[in-house]
């Protein structure tokens, strides 16, 4: 009689684009919760300018992430404890590469716990080979033509 409830996490970011470094997050996510929906972000309100469209980004992870069979893909246009109970969340799953996303991803997992307390913020730390990695290193290298073949799923 014990009905195991499925786990739910989401996986929020603008992924823009996404990396190697995003990819590892949302596979151990995918490897603890029974389903994972990665957020798109898209707030036409936020300061950063996107350089590709939500839909880009989205075929961008559905295709990298095509060999997980519990992960999907959605954008969300509203706050983020929102989006986790749109999905049925209870889980907001982050990467943290030093200790600056750390003092910035408290100050989030604070205003979200005083949102919806029932949705918990998760890090996982980044691996060693992922954590000088950002999206807008990436960007900046390949802008000047670097070779970012290793840094973003092929």
């Amino acid at each position: 009689m014990n009905e195991r409830t499925e786990k739910v996490a989401v996986c929020p970011g603008s992924y823009d684009p996404v990396t190697n470094g995003h990819l590892d997050i949302i596979t151990r996510a995918s490897r603890t919760f029974d389903r994972v929906v990665v957020g798109v972000v898209n707030q036409p309100i936020r300061k950063k300018k996107t350089l590709f469209t939500v839909e880009e980004r989205i075929s961008f992870i559905e295709n990298a992430t095509a060999k997980l069979g519990n992960v999907e893909v959605q954008a969300f246009y509203t706050l983020l404890v929102e989006f986790a109970r749109e999905n049925g969340a209870s889980a907001i799953v982050k990467g943290l590469r030093a200790i600056s996303d750390f003092e910035y991803e408290n100050e989030m997992a604070q205003l979200n716990y005083k949102l919806d307390p029932g949705v918990e913020s998760i890090y996982v730390f980044a691996r060693p080979e992922y954590s000088f990695l950002s999206s807008t290193g990436v960007k900046e290298m390949a802008t000047f033509n670097g070779d970012i073949g290793d840094l973003v799923p092929a």
